[in-house]
């Protein structure tokens, strides 16, 4: 997506070098071709990073692994709790499914603040973590894996952009509440809908009504729609009839290894760093900024 947007700008400023020539108004046709190729490269960049100043939708599903995986999710929500918190931004919960350990099968959260889904958006992917695992009597070297998805926010006017068929819709209510039966709402106010086409899921359970969580599952669903368009290049009505592919665990995009040495790297840009323990404490700068320089 970078690498797009330095494209148009070079193309721009090539165009805009070209107005300045003396005799570009003499040819009125290579004039009114340039004045329209401007127009559309205008509007490209307009459309890349459209939603890159606005709230971010975090989620992380945790993967191979067991309860490391899921203590491993739990590692990576402390982190971005703590990043977000570094750079002023505010966290609310819109749905978790822990377990007894206080590890997360999936999680999903809003972050909101200047900026964050520009930050964010370039986390998406298999995060890969090394360690011995303290769930392991033997205190054996681990490898676990969670998925980390993050979206954009989408205003109530930008989300009528996105527009899904009711019949399209399966929508199913549950009580809300923790692990252990604590805390269980007697009243079934979370909200598990699955879109049919595409098989896509989304939850949403932290809300106080029904109404509130069938909003924000609503709002997850048109953004996953969104960012799996933008991901494979369709419009949004061909990505809601095309089937979600299956995750696959070991196409890991960061690793955190913590035995038999310590290091993050991240796959993508090389960027590394041996300080893992300030890493786990929210400094992601470096591998944010090296994304966003490719």
């Amino acid at each position: 997506m970078v690498l797009d947007l330095n494209n148009i700008e070079k193309q721009i400023e090539n165009l805009e070098a070209q107005m300045q020539g003396p005799d570009f108004w003499l040819d009125k046709s290579r004039a009114h071709e340039v004045l329209r190729e401007l127009s559309e490269l205008k509007a490209k960049k307009e459309g890349l990073g459209k939603y890159d100043k606005g709230n971010a939708i975090l989620s992380i599903i945790s993967g191979a692994g067991g309860d490391d995986a899921e203590d491993f999710s739990a590692i990576l929500l402390s982190m971005y709790i703590k990043y977000a918190d570094k750079k002023g931004w505010s966290v609310s919960f819109i749905h978790e499914h822990k377990n007894d350990h206080g590890g997360y099968r999936n999680i999903t959260l809003e972050i909101s603040g200047k900026g964050t889904y520009g930050n964010l958006k370039n986390e998406s992917g298999v995060h890969r973590l090394v360690r011995i695992s303290p769930f392991n009597a033997k205190k054996l070297r681990h490898t676990s894996f969670s998925l980390v998805e993050v979206l954009p926010k989408f205003s109530k006017l930008e989300a009528k952009d996105i527009n899904i068929p009711e019949a399209d819709l399966k929508i199913e209510f549950a009580k809300s509440g923790g692990p252990g039966g604590q805390n269980v709402n007697k009243r079934e106010t979370a909200v598990r809908i699955v879109h049919i086409p595409s098989g896509i899921a989304v939850h949403a359970s932290n809300e106080r009504s029904q109404e509130q969580n069938r909003e924000s599952a609503m709002a997850i669903l048109r953004a996953k729609i969104f960012k799996k368009a933008e991901e494979e290049k369709k419009s949004t009505e061909e990505a809601m009839k095309i089937k979600n592919t299956e995750i696959e665990w070991g196409n890991q995009i960061r690793s955190y290894v913590l035995h038999p040495y310590k290091m993050v790297k991240d796959h993508r840009t090389g960027a590394e760093t041996s300080n893992v323990d300030a890493v786990l404490d929210g400094e992601l700068d470096l591998f944010i900024e090296a994304e966003k320089s490719l």
